[in-house]
């Protein structure tokens, strides 16, 4: 049996936070704003795999109420929601995302975020795309208001 999740985030751009990315810590004047580290790439990722199993999303086991989550590395976020998977009988097959942030450019930093999710989702690298795009100074990514995330899995019974 296979199972397909699309999962999106954004957070607002904010001075004097790190810019976290994919579980990269990227150089920037910027960070995202959130409850947790805000690392939408990674929240997108946790999005889809509770979205292809029909859990919700990541407000429902991490609530930005809740002082456990504040600050904490979506990392561990992630590792939650792949165990959760795992527990159903599902593991994460084929992982494709998309960075949408005007500036900074994020391809410095593209490998670093696929061995990172890859490792999470316990999958080999050529498993995990992630791309990163613009808005072409459109919208509030194209303002540096804010960075989006998007992302597509296709999970698989683990027997399969």
């Amino acid at each position: 049996m296979i199972r397909i999740g699309h999962g999106f985030d954004v957070h607002r751009l904010v001075p004097d936070r790190p810019l976290i990315l994919g579980g990269v810590t990227i150089p920037y004047e910027y960070g995202l704003h959130g409850h947790s580290d805000a690392d939408v790439l990674l929240h997108a990722v946790s999005d889809a795999i509770l979205g292809a199993l029909g859990l919700g999303d990541i407000g429902r086991y991490f609530p930005d109420t809740d002082e456990t989550y504040k600050g904490i590395n979506s990392v561990l976020l992630l590792e939650h929601v792949v165990g959760l998977a795992t527990a159903r009988g599902f593991r994460v097959s084929n992982l494709d995302t998309t960075v949408v942030a005007q500036r900074p450019k994020l391809a410095p930093f593209v490998a670093q975020m696929v061995v990172n999710l890859a490792k999470v989702c316990q999958i080999p690298g050529g498993c995990v795309n992630v791309k990163a795009t613009t808005t072409e100074q459109l919208g509030f990514t194209g303002r540096g208001e804010g960075i989006s995330a998007h992302a597509v899995v296709l999970m698989a019974t683990s027997d399969s």
